[in-house]
């Protein structure tokens, strides 16, 4: 049996887990076992009912508030042991990769991230994952008889039905105090960087702090998260949070725009899966545009306004 972990994030289901479960299902078909799906956090019976959508008709809710990946990862291998899971799938993101991490070690399986498409299944069971950064890719044989799966961002195209996946309610214990956490910082923000399907960045072409309503107002008519180059970071013109980059944040939107950013190598490794990279900057010899699929080359101060109204419009 395949196990799909699907993540919540407040109250909602991650667009990724949805891609997870599309592939748990799809994969379950090829190797000619049952799927389910297991999920943590505050959510609706309603929002938790749409995995059925994309291939997954049971999920085992377990209603916690704790964040404490120690306890979710028991929990994972409880139910991994139960239903004699073979298989498990994860998003990539902060939590899931830890957890992920977790479980790998004690059910003794083995583990691989950055997974960019379905696996192939027969004599051997062969993973395809992005590495260097996303520059290139390797294929992988994965010999144990435990697998765990980290399915990178937008690497499954989504065919969703109209069908509903039952719900289960977890009637073990779940223990929050374990281990303590002593929370230092959280991002937050209408869309978060590793959540978003669009992001609108900006680099020191912005000259300034005061300058940065020109890159929300962007981002807020297309419902995107914003960004920043490394040096704007470090100059404290934004939060590090928002720093997208080798060193930063790395993303994989649909669309990434990059404003006033020069394109070094650094900033373009962790934005190198994005689907669409659009630059704009005045220099026509940015790095950036040599890695881009579309390049303004002209001034941000009159350019964004511009396209902040066009988009209102068309919305």
């Amino acid at each position: 049996m395949i196990l799909a972990y699907i993540e919540i994030a407040d109250g909602e289901v991650k667009k990724t887990s949805y891609e997870v479960a599309q592939m748990s299902s799809a994969l379950a078909l090829k190797m000619g076992i049952e799927v389910m799906g297991i999920a943590f956090g505050k959510a609706d019976t309603s929002k938790l009912e749409v995995i059925g959508n994309y291939g997954v008709s049971k999920v085992i809710f377990v209603n916690t508030e704790t964040t404490i990946n120690h306890n979710l990862a028991e929990i994972v291998v409880e139910i991994a042991n139960k239903y004699k899971i073979s298989t498990l799938i994860f998003p990539k993101s902060l939590m899931a990769d830890a957890i992920a991490a977790k479980v790998s070690i004690k059910m003794n399986a083995a583990i691989i991230n950055n997974v960019s498409e379905m696996p192939e299944v027969g004599t051997d069971f062969i993973v395809k994952r992005s590495i260097y950064t996303g520059k290139a890719f390797a294929k992988v044989s994965l010999n144990s008889p435990k697998k765990v799966i980290s399915l990178r961002k937008n690497a499954i195209k989504l065919t969703p039905t109209s069908q509903k996946a039952s719900i289960e309610n977890y009637s073990g214990f779940v223990s929050s105090n374990t281990i303590k956490i002593k929370e230092t910082s959280k991002a937050t923000g209408d869309i978060l960087l590793t959540d978003a399907e669009i992001v609108v960045s900006g680099g020191r072409g912005l000259k300034g702090p005061e300058n940065w309503h020109l890159i929300e107002n962007l981002a807020k008519a297309l419902g995107a998260a914003t960004g920043c180059s490394k040096p704007v970071s470090d100059m404290d013109w934004r939060p590090h949070h928002e720093h997208v980059g080798q060193t930063g944040v790395k993303v994989a939107p649909n669309i990434y725009f990059a404003v006033g950013i020069s394109g070094a190598i650094q900033h373009l490794a962790g934005v190198n899966s994005s689907k669409v990279l659009v630059a704009i900057n005045t220099d026509p010899e940015a790095p950036f545009f040599k890695a881009a699929d579309y390049g303004i080359i002209g001034d941000a101060f009159d350019i964004l306004p511009k396209l902040t109204e066009a988009t209102k419009k068309i919305k």
